[in-house]
């Protein structure tokens, strides 16, 4: 996967570094092109030949651990003899999840390898709606009227602008606590989204945490915050360049406001 520039996601990624109260935030947007060279081909060649499977061959996902009744006509049953038998989940392809998990090693490297990540490690989320809902709930919580009135038009906007966020498929990352990069002690919530986009075999991906100021963890992201931060020095003021980026932003009204609302 080959990380394409985009000064307005970096902007972004940095505008994302707050301090409010007892909570830290620390997240990135960053987009992947799915061409394929060097070792993605290598893992792919490896993940194709597993047990004879071939790349087009359908994988089980996990169902949205915050959508587990949301009906949707891509999702299947597990037969009740499956060993892996669970509620309704979505299928995609083996080579969506190596897609999936070539982003993971790219956006965390050299700090973790995900190779080894299985498809139930996986979700298809509901919808577009639903995924802004879930990342506003998070934002807002922790970041309140600056995610709200400075942060979150641009977010939406700059994610629309590269991705076209309303033509893309959009899975999540939920690992277990030993795999996760989040899951160290202190970490309040976390979040990994995937933005697919067949047309343009483009990824953007999504990743935030929110974790308690008085620990420190260097979670891969490559820019957590020091113990030492004052509330006044916040990232949406301590770098004229960021801010001159957030400023190129197209000003405009915010695009959604609640469930069931357009957000495009």
């Amino acid at each position: 996967m080959k990380l394409l520039e985009n000064p307005k996601l970096e902007a972004i990624s940095e505008a994302l570094a707050m301090e409010m109260g007892e909570c830290r935030i620390l997240g990135k947007v960053e987009s992947y092109s799915c061409k394929m060279a060097g070792q993605d081909k290598r893992l792919f060649k490896l993940l194709s030949q597993e047990n004879g499977h071939s790349p087009s061959e359908l994988q089980a996902l996990s169902p949205p651990q915050s959508a587990l009744t949301v009906q949707h006509p891509n999702i299947v049953s597990r037969s009740s003899g499956d060993e892996a038998g669970g509620p309704l989940c979505h299928t995609c392809s083996r080579k969506m999840i190596f897609y999936l998990i070539s982003t993971l090693n790219a956006a965390f490297h050299p700090d973790y390898d995900f190779s080894d990540a299985k498809s139930d490690e996986f979700s298809r989320e509901p919808s577009l709606d639903w995924t802004v809902n879930a990342v506003d709930g998070n934002l807002f919580s922790a970041g309140g009227e600056l995610y709200t009135t400075q942060i979150r038009p641009k977010l939406w906007a700059a994610i629309n602008d590269e991705i076209n966020a309303t033509e893309c498929e959009i899975y999540s990352y939920s690992p277990d606590l030993s795999s996760d990069p989040f899951g160290e002690e202190g970490v309040l919530w976390s979040f990994n989204y995937f933005f697919y986009n067949k047309k343009l075999k483009r990824i953007l991906f999504f990743t935030c945490r929110a974790t308690r100021r008085d620990l420190c963890h260097d979670s891969g992201l490559g820019h957590d915050l020091s113990l030492n931060v004052d509330d006044d020095d916040l990232m949406m003021e301590s770098d004229g360049e960021s801010q001159q980026d957030l400023d190129y932003y197209a000003e405009g009204e915010p695009l959604y406001c609640g469930r069931g609302m357009e957000v495009f």
